[in-house]
């Protein structure tokens, strides 16, 4: 089974928010990064755009697929981490410490819509 972080919030297609104050932190989960494989390639938003909650903002390329980043909560993209435009492959290695998108949250009450740990391993094991 995937490693699922409590306190972490997680969607169904697999994105994870991690919040601190008003800051939340987007990637893609470990069950994702298994399922994908290998990942080669990660188009991410530019800072100051704005994502909105369903809808999608980027894309993880791997050697099997490649696969829409859809944003679990809305807000303005603060900063991307550029480490991944060089080594994408540390996704991988971590996908819950190498975060694609900081994004300052404009509505806190779209994580009520999202699964906690509990919730997203059930999820996963259906």
């Amino acid at each position: 089974m995937a490693n699922v972080i409590e306190g972490l919030y997680y969607s169904e297609s697999h994105e994870y928010v991690k919040v601190e104050g008003n800051i939340g932190y987007i990637g893609i989960s470990d069950y994702a990064q298994h399922a994908l494989g290998n990942v080669v390639y990660v188009d991410m938003p530019d800072v100051d755009d704005e994502v909105e909650a369903g809808s999608e903002f980027g894309a993880v390329e791997s050697v099997k697929a490649a696969s829409d980043l859809i944003a679990p909560v809305s807000g303005v993209v603060v900063e991307v981490n550029e480490a991944l435009d060089d080594q994408p492959e540390l996704i991988n290695q971590d996908s819950y410490g190498n975060w694609i998108i900081k994004v300052e949250l404009s509505n806190k009450e779209e994580l009520d819509n999202l699964m906690d740990a509990a919730a997203y391993t059930a999820f996963c094991e259906k």
